[in-house]
């Protein structure tokens, strides 16, 4: 089940630069309510950044909702959630901080979604953390990501949805925070504006609703599907809906990470021979730290998100993605990961990826291995 609705306004945001710019001056002119999700809320530039925009929000009596997952704003130190709940806002974790070396389920279900909402007139949706553009490894370049700005009526869809977790964790919390009754009536409306969907994935309703639209539109694809995925570890079903693709006549292109973070993240290159049997494009992205979850089909279908191609986003975390059905803005995306490739992007090739790389393929294969023994999961 998606959100669906048109007359929506939408914006390319790319890298933290440009999207911490646009969140900021929304959180300047925010009067009402400010709400945020984010997997990672670093103490950095870019976190102090937008924590003194939050903390000056609250000052003027915005009421700010601040909701981060236990795991991956697990070094966010005490003195500055002291200093969050210092500034009245209000100030919540999703499910508490765990060990990396637990691999119950009901553990690895985080708050992976990335999102701002002001006022109910203004969301941000997209797969950048709260994070500085240049805290990557090596010191490389600056990561590469993407967001959403929103403005229209599925900004109704992504209110209710944030209003609805936050008063689901804070109860599971014991606490009380009050949050003022807003009437979804008055959102602005966009003549000749984009055909929009909110997707969201949780473990009750919407199980696999992001997976379905991606499916659908691989199945329905014409002649090219584009994705930039950072990390990309399909199930059966997703890797054989796009062999079919390619087997059909459809152009195929994976833009995947280079810079594997996490020894699992290897578990990619598992899918590489096969793919490139196929006749399946596949280039890593070696210039920095990519974080990528988006895709362009048939230059009309574009999707940007939190959620990755892999079980831990498809089967366990809580994700937002938008669906856009809009021609010039899967130009603009193209054109963006388009430029990522050019940039930075190395291709692997079938006749060196059989014949070298035996210890990346080592690595994969041991990697994909211990996926499917944590998650005890036999079709991914």
């Amino acid at each position: 089940m998606s959100y669906y609705s048109k007359e929506n306004k939408i914006e390319l945001l790319k890298n933290g630069k440009d999207y911490f710019a646009a969140v900021i001056q929304s959180i300047e002119r925010a009067q009402q309510s400010i709400f945020i999700e984010a997997y990672i809320f670093s103490d950095d530039i870019t976190g102090g950044e937008i924590l003194t925009a939050l903390k000056d929000a609250a000052k003027r009596n915005v009421k700010v909702y601040l909701l981060l997952d236990g795991f991956g704003s697990r070094d966010l130190s005490q003195k500055i959630i002291d200093e969050i709940k210092a500034s009245k806002i209000h100030f919540l974790f999703y499910h508490p901080k765990i060990s990396p070396y637990q691999i119950k389920h009901i553990s690895l279900r985080r708050l992976h979604r990335k999102m701002f909402l002001m006022d109910h007139e203004i969301a941000y949706v997209g797969g950048i953390n709260i994070i500085d553009d240049m805290n990557v490894p090596n010191g490389k370049a600056p990561r590469v990501d993407y967001a959403a700005q929103l403005k229209g009526p599925v900004v109704d869809s992504i209110s209710q949805s944030m209003e609805k977790l936050w008063k689901r964790v804070s109860w599971s919390h014991l606490e009380k925070s009050y949050i003022p009754k807003y009437i979804y009536k008055n959102i602005a409306k966009y003549s000749n504006g984009t055909k929009v969907n909110f997707i969201e994935r949780d473990n009750f309703r919407h199980r696999k609703d992001i997976e379905k639209a991606y499916l659908h539109a691989i199945q329905n694809a014409k002649y090219e599907i584009l994705i930039a995925n950072a990390y990309f570890i399909p199930g059966k079903k997703f890797e054989k809906t796009l062999i079919k693709a390619a087997q059909r006549g459809v152009s195929v292109t994976l833009l995947l990470k280079g810079e594997m973070d996490y020894f699992l993240s290897n578990a990619t290159r598992t899918f590489y021979g096969k793919f490139l049997k196929e006749g399946i494009t596949i280039f890593e992205y070696t210039r920095s730290f990519m974080h990528s979850k988006v895709a362009v089909i048939d230059e009309n279908w574009s999707t940007i998100g939190s959620s990755n191609i892999d079980p831990f986003s498809l089967l366990l975390a809580r994700e937002a993605n938008i669906v856009a059905y809009d021609k010039f803005f899967a130009s603009k995306l193209k054109k963006n990961i388009k430029e990522d490739i050019r940039l930075g992007g190395t291709e692997i090739l079938l006749k060196d990826w059989g014949k070298g790389h035996l210890v990346k393929r080592l690595k994969a294969h041991v990697a994909y291995l211990l996926i499917r023994l944590s998650l005890g999961i036999g079709n991914i």
